[in-house]
């Protein structure tokens, strides 16, 4: 394939991708989105194979058979509960990519750059493997606190503000140290050095992040990894990489700030440390007393055929019990019966951006009664029944009545102010942010305890009694 042919092809992948990330905007087109970044993707892989760069033939139609086989299975294996770390340990196999490349540029025999242009190559070749480096581990312990197999607890070390900031400036130094060597043919120990260091500083940022701010995070390492690919495409020549990774760099970026505008916080106080590490008010949080008043399936039900205007608020705990699809046929059921149901969503629900969305979507829930946060908090007032499936932080009251709660400030979802609130919960534990909630114990609100589908299968056998 003629260069002129790869440049075309690159350019109408880019505008594929662009596309796609309009589409995934909006629930409604977010299919078509997907399916525009496929064919983008699928595009690039084949100009960039039949270009006059690759040679290698076997050794990447083997590398793409194993990575393939590898993808699908994971895509049919992997439940919808488990995307999050799914996504996360995806952006480390992106940063990995990054310092690997790195280092085949760094020492590449074939390379003939000299003077300015060696320079600004051996800075793309630092910088991506720096910030590959760092998404690696930062994706790996991310990975690691969505699985559970490492506590959501944020890991506080003594003077860590100081030790980010001696990481950053040894990086800095090793930088000069590094281009000041390879102009004589040095500076691998310089590279290995600072690729410990930005390990280091991966594992350390995620680790001081608290389990609440994790969709921060993954959108975070989202970023991290488009500007890797943006600086692997720097160091291989590739403007389609750097486009790509540019896209995907400032959406996660955006998103990001999206993410940290809803939970009233902003990005640095996410990356010094995560809800729960004094980031409230200074004293000390209210404690939650109170009797809390249980609920039987049948009184629930009764509740929602006696109610005219119904809120269903959904949190992890529905993604962890797979109660969506028995959440949709309750939702059926109901505005059968003439009944205004509604789906309320908080931005960072569940454990990535966009979370419940993707639940819903997967139930076949209508996109045009799942309202966000902003949208339908105004409504709560003349809301008859408000049912919360194994949420916590994001009805909390005390985000918005105890200054000294580590989750003050935050906006959430005002249940509450409706006539009844039933909440469905395994136990009285606390969310993912470890913070009581006097919800539980609100005069308004009943507590329907166990399995989330186990609850609501039982209401939907006696809906249709």
């Amino acid at each position: 394939m003629s260069q002129g042919l790869v440049t075309m092809s690159y350019i109408a992948a880019s505008i594929l991708f662009i596309l796609s990330l309009g589409g995934l905007s909006n629930p409604e087109t977010a299919r078509r989105g997907n399916l525009y970044g496929m064919i983008g993707m699928g595009i690039a892989v084949f100009a960039t194979i039949m270009s006059d760069t690759v040679d290698s033939y076997v050794i990447l139609i083997i590398a793409l058979l194993i990575g393939g086989t590898i993808g699908s299975k994971a895509a049919k294996m992997v439940e919808m509960t488990q995307m999050p770390e799914l996504v996360a340990i995806m952006h480390s196999l992106v940063g990995m990519a990054a310092v690997l490349v790195g280092y085949a540029n760094f020492i590449d025999p074939t390379a003939t750059l000299t003077g300015v242009e060696k320079t600004i190559h051996e800075v793309e070749i630092y910088l991506g493997i720096l910030i590959g480096a760092v998404t690696f581990t930062g994706s790996v312990v991310a990975f690691g606190k969505l699985s559970g197999r490492i506590g959501g607890t944020p890991v506080l070390l003594p003077g860590r503000h100081w030790l980010n900031l001696g990481l950053l400036v040894a990086s800095i130094w090793l930088c000069m140290q590094f281009i000041e060597s390879a102009e004589t043919g040095g500076g691998t120990w310089a590279l290995i050095l600072m690729t410990l260091i930005a390990f280091a500083f991966g594992v350390h940022m995620v680790m001081a992040i608290g389990g609440a701010d994790m969709p921060v995070v993954v959108s975070m390492l989202n970023s991290y990894s488009g500007w890797a690919a943006a600086a692997t495409g720097f160091m291989l020549n590739n403007d389609l990489l750097i486009v790509t990774g540019a896209l995907v760099g400032s959406s996660g970026a955006i998103l990001s700030y999206i993410m940290c505008r809803a939970m009233n916080r902003n990005f640095i106080s996410v990356i010094a440390g995560g809800f729960g590490t004094g980031t409230g008010g200074g004293g000390e949080a209210a404690v939650v007393e109170g009797e809390v008043s249980p609920i039987e399936a049948a009184e629930t039900a009764q509740l929602l055929l006696d109610a005219k205007n119904i809120v269903i608020i959904p949190g992890y705990g529905m993604a962890v019990a797979q109660a969506q699809h028995t959440v949709n046929e309750i939702t059926k059921l109901l505005r059968s019966k003439g009944k205004n149901v509604s789906f309320g969503i908080h931005p960072v629900a569940g454990r990535m951006p966009g979370h419940m969305n993707v639940l819903l979507a997967e139930a076949k829930v209508p996109y045009d009664i799942v309202f966000e946060m902003d949208e339908i908090n105004d409504d709560f007032p003349n809301v008859d029944v408000s049912i919360v499936i194994g949420a916590n932080d994001i009805v909390n009251p005390s985000a918005l009545d105890d200054p000294n709660s580590p989750i003050a400030g935050m906006p959430v979802l005002e249940c509450w102010k409706g006539e009844t609130t039933i909440v469905l919960k395994r136990s009285m534990a606390s969310g993912y942010a470890g913070v009581g909630n006097p919800l539980f114990v609100h005069e308004n609100t009943r507590m329907l305890f166990g399995d989330a589908n186990d609850s609501m299968q039982e209401v939907l056998k006696i809906l249709n009694s």
